[in-house]
C-alpha cells in the first residue's frame, strides 16, 4: 500500500474552490443580464418614450426594478443552498412558491409591467423569477417553452400599437431572451453541481476501497503470524515434558512472532491512506441523519487540506456522542479555516434528559488535540450543546 500523496487533497480542494466560483459566476451572470434588461427598457421608457415627465414612472421604474432584481438575488442564493439537499430534505411547494422573496418578485414585476405599460415586459419578468425557483425534473423547461411561445404573441400585440421610437426589436429581444437565459444558466448550474456530487462520491468510494484492501492486509498479516504463533506453542507445549530447553526456545520464538505480528500491524496503519475530513464530515452528516436528526453541514471548500488524523477520531467521537446521548432533534457540523487555524464545531439539541458531555469522550479529544497545540472549549443551555475544536493548520499530517 502506497504511502499518503498530498497530491489528491490539493487536488479536491482546487475543484471545490472551482465549482465554487463557477456557482458565483452563474450567479452573477444571471443577475447581470437582468439588471441590463431592466437598464435598457428603463432608458427607453424612461427617456425615448418620455416617462420621466410622469411622477408614477419616474419613481416606480427604479424602484420596482431594484426589487426585482433583490428578490432574484435571493432566490438564487437559495437555489445554491437547497442544491446540497436532497429531495426529501428540500423545502415543499408551498415554502419555495409561497415564500417573500417569490412574492416580492412576481408582483413587482406585474406592476413594473404596467408601469411600463407593456405586458411583454410584465411577463418576461414573472417568467425568470419563477425560473429561480427550484421545480421538478423537467418542469421547468416546459414552462419555459411555453411561456417563450406566449412571449413572442405578446411581442406581436404590442407591435399592433403605435411607439414611439424605432425600439421594439431591442426591448423585445431582452425581454424574450430572459426566461430562457436564467432557465439556461440554472441548467448549466445544475450540471456543475452534479458533477461535484459525483466528484465526492468517487472519493467516498475510493476511501472505503482502501479501507477494504488495508482490512484485506491485516487479516492476511495476523492470520499468518497468528497460524505461526498457534503451531510454536503447540510444539512447546509436546517438548515440555521431554525437552524443556527446546519448549523454551519455541515459547521465544512464539514471542518473537507476536512482537513482528505487531510490528508489522504499526506499519500497515502507518502506510494507510486515512479518509480525508470533507468524506468524514459527510459520513458524520449522513449517519446523524440516518437516525432522524436535521442536520447542516457547513464544510469550507478547501477543508480537505485539514489535518485529518488529528480532526477525523474528533468528528466521529463528537458523532458517536451525539447518537448516544444527545436525544435531541437537530445537529450542526462545520469546519472553516480563520487564518493559520482550523476551527471545527459540532452543535446539538441536548434534549430531555440528555447526558451528552458528561462522559470522558470530551476528556480524551482534550487529551489528543492538545498534542498537536490545539484546544478544545464546550458550552452547554437547556437549548444548545457545542463542542469547538481550534488545531494550527500545520497540524498533524493531512
Amino acid at each position: 500500500m502506497s504511502s499518503p500523496d498530498p497530491t489528491p487533497s490539493r487536488s479536491a480542494a482546487s475543484l471545490a474552490r472551482g465549482v465554487t466560483a463557477t456557482g458565483w459566476y452563474i450567479a452573477t451572470s444571471m443577475a447581470f443580464f437582468l439588471v441590463g434588461t431592466l437598464s435598457v427598457w428603463g432608458v427607453v421608457v424612461l427617456f425615448a418614450r418620455g416617462g420621466w415627465r410622469a411622477p408614477v414612472t419616474l419613481i416606480g421604474f427604479p424602484l420596482l426594478s431594484a426589487i426585482v432584481v433583490a428578490a432574484t438575488v435571493v432566490l438564487l442564493v437559495r437555489y445554491r443552498r437547497d442544491g446540497d439537499l436532497d429531495d426529501a430534505d428540500r423545502p415543499s411547494w408551498r415554502r419555495r412558491f409561497l415564500s417573500v422573496p417569490v412574492i416580492a418578485g412576481v408582483v413587482s414585476s406585474m406592476i413594473l409591467g404596467a408601469v411600463a405599460e407593456s405586458a411583454l415586459l410584465g411577463a418576461s419578468l414573472v417568467g425568470a423569477t419563477l425560473c429561480v425557483v427550484r421545480w421538478g425534473p423537467g418542469i421547468r423547461w416546459r414552462g419555459v417553452v411555453l411561456l417563450e411561445a406566449g412571449l413572442v404573441v405578446l411581442w406581436f400585440l404590442e407591435l399592433a400599437r403605435p411607439t414611439p421610437g424605432s425600439d421594439a426589436f431591442l426591448l423585445a429581444f431582452f425581454a424574450i431572451m430572459l426566461p430562457a437565459t436564467q432557465a439556461l444558466s440554472l441548467w448549466s448550474w445544475d450540471v456543475v453541481l452534479q458533477l461535484d456530487s459525483a466528484r465526492r462520491t468517487e472519493a467516498r468510494l475510493a476511501a472505503v476501497q482502501e479501507r477494504l484492501r488495508l482490512a484485506s492486509d491485516l487479516h492476511d498479516l495476523q492470520g499468518h503470524h497468528l497460524q505461526v504463533i498457534a503451531l510454536q506453542l503447540e510444539l512447546a507445549e509436546r517438548m515440555i515434558a521431554r525437552d524443556p530447553d527446546a519448549a523454551a526456545d519455541q515459547i521465544r520464538l512464539a514471542r518473537s512472532s507476536v512482537d513482528e505480528a505487531r510490528e508489522g500491524t504499526r506499519a500497515l496503519a502507518g502506510r494507510f491512506r486515512g479518509v480525508p475530513l470533507p468524506d468524514e464530515l459527510a459520513n458524520a452528516a449522513d449517519l446523524l441523519r440516518a437516525a432522524g436528526l436535521d442536520v447542516e453541514l457547513d464544510v469550507a471548500p478547501d477543508a480537505a487540506d485539514a489535518p485529518a488524523d488529528v480532526l477525523g477520531p474528533v468528528v466521529r467521537e463528537c458523532t458517536t456522542n451525539v447518537l448516544k446521548h444527545g436525544g435531541g432533534q437537530w445537529a450542526r457540523l462545520g469546519l472553516r479555516r480563520d487564518g493559520d487555524i482550523w476551527v471545527l464545531s459540532v452543535a446539538n439539541d441536548p434534549g430531555p434528559g440528555s447526558a451528552v458531555g458528561a462522559g470522558a469522550g470530551l476528556a480524551g479529544i482534550a487529551h489528543r488535540i492538545g498534542a498537536v497545540g490545539g484546544g478544545v472549549t464546550h458550552t452547554r443551555d437547556d437549548e444548545r450543546f457545542e463542542v469547538v475544536v481550534t488545531v494550527p493548520a500545520g497540524g498533524g499530517a493531512r
